[in-house]
């Protein structure tokens, strides 16, 4: 718990950590908002594919214009300023960078972005987790082989859950599931950029003030966003995922523990050891009072009833069997906090969360019946969305990953709820992303995944 003073101790001997961010949008520039408040750290450059975009981003959070004045990286290093510009190859590949945030949101670009840091010797925190939903087992591989390390973003959700799974097993507690929370009801699943406001609950003057993507927020809402942070968990943790799909039981932050229980005892999990989403509206669409929409939580077993005996000395609020307790924080900061990953992998060499096995996938499942000739258009959008599934159940059907279903043709029909497959579209198998993913199932699911 003392990264703060090392950062303190590198402010103080004048060698800060030496930053880039690649993409200065909603996540980067809450993270933007922070760096001038940060000890030891140095924003040396930000690439963004619009520099103009990039400063207005910086103007809006605050930062003085002659922050960001300098005119290539080296007068960055001479300056303490900030260069802007749209070319990350020179900032991934230059030798005083220690970190690479990845901040694009653009899973194929991001992979690209992780293997050339990776070949220059940097460490990545991965904010596009779609990435790491595809590939991130091979990903974290390939950091390990180039001698660096390869992390989740803490303030994101996935990060924070793992956290409180390593917290969990290293008190001795056996996690019985974790995950985070959402706003849910199954016909979101279908939900489009032009519906998701409404069903948000943000009006579209809010959503213009806070420069807010409808096609990126719609994807957390459809349910696509759930199920590749899920993923992430699961390949990070070893936790387990429901055999069809995640479940959205809807519960208050009291009734997590009631709810997160095995269904041979009163709860909605296949078994012990899973992720699952936990829903803050009622089946009828009532709204749950004290839900855990925006946060994280962690449910742990007593093993023995000297433990379960602590629980209720303490006043642990657990299931009424008093065995299994629920720790949560009920909200998370998103980019605010991804500075909490930057120090820990440049300070400590530790990652906050990464993954360790292909457990788990994203499979693209149509939103409406769509037709051979059609264009996938990804996350979030108008065709498909993302559904978690096991990973051997996606090997074994070809399931074609939600991050490679952007700007794809179809070549036959597919019906509304079906899970797409590699035989479905017409696949540019030439970039990196692909080529990646398929390394991957190679590695990880030798027999079971034989798609072309």
């Amino acid at each position: 718990m003392n990264l703060y003073a090392k950062l303190q101790e590198r402010a103080a001997a004048g060698k800060p950590v030496r930053i880039v961010l690649i993409g200065a949008g909603k996540f980067g520039s809450m993270y933007l908002a922070q760096v001038p408040r940060t000890p030891g750290v140095h924003l040396l450059a930000i690439a963004d594919l619009s520099p103009d975009a990039a400063r207005a981003n910086l103007a809006r959070v605050g930062w003085k214009a002659e922050q960001s004045q300098a005119d290539s990286i080296e007068q960055a290093l001479k300056t303490g300023q900030t260069w802007i510009t749209d070319d990350w190859q020179a900032l991934v590949s230059h030798p005083q960078v220690d970190v690479v945030v990845e901040c694009t949101g653009n899973p194929i670009a991001a992979v690209a972005h992780c293997l050339k840091a990776f070949e220059h010797g940097k460490h990545v925190v991965n904010v596009t987790v779609e990435a790491d939903a595809f590939c991130g087992p091979l990903l974290a591989r390939k950091a390990q082989q180039a001698g660096v390390v390869y992390s989740m973003a803490f303030g994101d959700q996935p990060a924070l859950i793992c956290d409180l799974v390593d917290w969990a097993r290293t008190c001795g507690f056996p996690v019985v599931a974790a995950g985070r929370g959402h706003k849910w009801l199954p016909h979101f699943c279908e939900s489009t950029p032009e519906t998701v406001w409404g069903y948000y609950g943000l009006t579209p003057e809010q959503a213009a003030r806070g420069g807010l993507n409808p096609k990126m927020f719609n994807s957390f809402l459809d349910g696509s966003k759930p199920s590749i942070e899920s993923t992430a968990v699961s390949n990070a943790t070893g936790l387990g995922v429901p055999s069809n799909g995640l479940l959205y039981p809807p519960a208050s932050v009291e009734d997590i523990p009631f709810v997160t229980r095995p269904r041979s005892e009163g709860g909605v999990l296949e078994r012990k050891g899973m992720v699952e989403v936990i829903s803050s509206l009622e089946a009828d669409g009532r709204k749950i009072p004290y839900d855990i929409r925006m946060g994280v939580w962690v449910t742990v077993e007593a093993e023995t009833d000297y433990i379960k005996h602590c629980f209720e000395e303490y006043n642990a609020h657990t299931d009424p069997s008093g065995r299994y307790f629920t720790l949560y924080k009920r909200w998370h900061l998103i980019g605010l906090e991804v500075g909490v990953s930057v120090a820990s992998v440049a300070l400590r060499h530790e990652p906050t969360g990464v993954a360790t096995g292909w457990n788990a996938d994203v499979v693209a499942t149509a939103k409406r019946d769509l037709q051979a000739g059609e264009m996938l258009d990804g996350e979030g959008g108008y065709t498909v969305w993302g559904k978690l599934l096991p990973a051997q159940t996606s090997a074994a059907m070809g399931g074609l990953p939600l991050g490679l279903a952007h700007n794809v043709k179809l070549v036959r029909p597919v019906r509304k709820g079906q899970s797409l497959s590699w035989d479905d579209v017409a696949m540019d198998t030439g970039t990196d992303a692909y080529k990646v993913r398929r390394e991957m199932q190679n590695l990880f699911a030798p027999p079971l995944d034989r798609a072309a």
